[in-house]
């Protein structure tokens, strides 16, 4: 796993795909809100998505408000509590 991304607001990990693991076999993003304290992983189609996005959004080389604003469409689907381990 990596961090790909580090604000103020939101914290974003990708893990990378995983041979022979059915659940992480295209990898995944974990989103956090760090002010609501909730996260969110998104895998499969949706982090093909997101993946897709992420690159156009970082062409025009955004401010972080603006990757913050794009990360902010994810808060009503972050469930979870962020959890320390």
């Amino acid at each position: 796993m990596q961090m790909i991304y580090n604000s103020p607001n939101y914290c974003v990990v990708e893990f990378p795909p995983q041979v022979g693991h059915h659940a992480m076999n295209s990898g995944g993003y974990e989103i956090v809100d760090k002010n609501a304290q909730r996260e969110i992983f998104i895998d499969g189609e949706l982090a093909a998505r997101f993946r897709e996005h992420v690159k156009q959004l970082i062409e025009d080389e955004p401010s972080l408000d603006e990757v913050d604003e794009f990360l902010g469409q994810f808060d009503s689907l972050m469930m979870m509590p962020v959890v320390l381990h």
